[in-house]
């Protein structure tokens, strides 16, 4: 089980919500220390906190973990840890500061993840950490990112010839499954809803068709009737592929040609009509089209590797006491 490093930091700093001080307070004891970082102390709480977030978020996408697993989770989560003292520590001999603005800019961006300032504080409450800790936190995430930023992802570059190379490697990458584009208007009916529901749904349908075959605009009669989540976009839902859909709209889309508007489809959500867009052959995607792509794939995949190498170089250096 590895846990990855960020290539960017800053793009998950709100998992600080849990993660707490990596510095031992003043009220803890030696025996509180799980790791001593160049004389500095990460503190046993810090771990805990970590421990308990990647225990959750693994119950919550339904793989509890092992004993086993937990131990070794738990021996990741200190050693990356002690590589963010460290890469802070390495921030500061570079001189590196993080302004004022830029830390209360990030925490109202985090404030606005909560729907109120009230919730905000008792999440934090809840957690068992400070305002105060969350702007430490925050401080040192960004002045890590700019560290990484400087010595590292600034100065990746990425060849025509390396991801053309990669793409002529990958072939099975790029392969690209039939496509359709449609649009849909949807009046609801539950699966378990009663005769007379469901015939109150399907009048309403055929009121609409009524209205298509009238010469009325689909996107429009859409924004006005359909009772699916892309009604604001005139029931546009974009390409998508076999497997996507449920069975029975599935196989009428792909029958149908572009430009082509369906009859009543019935599914478990109710009654659809569809209208076809366009529809796209499978084949394999172009260099050109994913290009970009694959520059910042790969520009990732350098970046990770350049961190390892200068995180490992650090470590080289530095005085790391780990605790049992």
């Amino acid at each position: 089980m590895k846990i990855h490093r960020c290539l960017y930091p800053i793009l998950i700093i709100v998992t600080i919500l849990a993660a707490g001080s990596t510095y031992l307070a003043a009220q803890e004891t030696p025996a509180d220390k799980v790791a001593v970082v160049n004389g500095i102390a990460i503190n046993r709480s810090s771990l805990d906190r970590e421990v308990s977030l990647y225990k959750e978020r693994s119950a919550s996408q339904g793989q509890p973990l092992s004993a086993e697993q937990m131990g070794k989770a738990k021996s990741a989560i200190l050693d990356r840890l002690v590589e963010g003292e460290l890469l802070y520590q390495e921030s500061k001999k570079q001189g590196i500061r993080v302004e004022a603005k830029e830390i209360d800019d990030r925490i109202n961006e985090l404030r606005k993840r909560f729907p109120n300032d009230a919730e905000y504080k008792s999440a934090i409450s809840k957690m068992g950490i400070s305002e105060a800790e969350i702007r430490t936190q925050m401080e040192r995430g960004l002045a890590i990112n700019q560290l990484i930023k400087i010595q590292i992802t600034d100065k990746i570059v990425v060849s025509d010839e390396e991801s053309k190379a990669f793409y002529d490697s990958r072939p099975e990458l790029f392969k690209q499954p039939e496509q359709v584009k449609a649009s849909h208007i949807l009046i609801k009916a539950a699966q378990d809803a009663d005769e007379a529901q469901k015939k109150e749904a399907r009048k309403k349908i055929e009121a609409v068709q009524k209205k298509l075959k009238g010469g009325q605009d689909f996107a429009a009669l859409a924004r006005e009737f359909s009772e699916g989540p892309s009604a604001p976009r005139g029931g546009e839902l974009g390409y998508f592929g076999r497997g996507q859909m449920v069975p029975a709209f599935e196989t009428v889309a792909f029958a149908m040609k572009p430009g082509e508007v369906s009859d009543i489809v019935e599914t478990r959500f109710g009654y659809h009509l569809i209208k076809v867009e366009d529809k796209k052959s499978a084949g394999t995607v172009s260099y050109t089209e994913v290009k970009g792509q694959l520059d910042d794939h790969l520009k990732k995949q350098k970046g990770q590797q350049e961190i390892d190498k200068f995180v490992n170089g650090l470590k080289k250096d530095a005085k790391i006491e780990i605790s049992s």
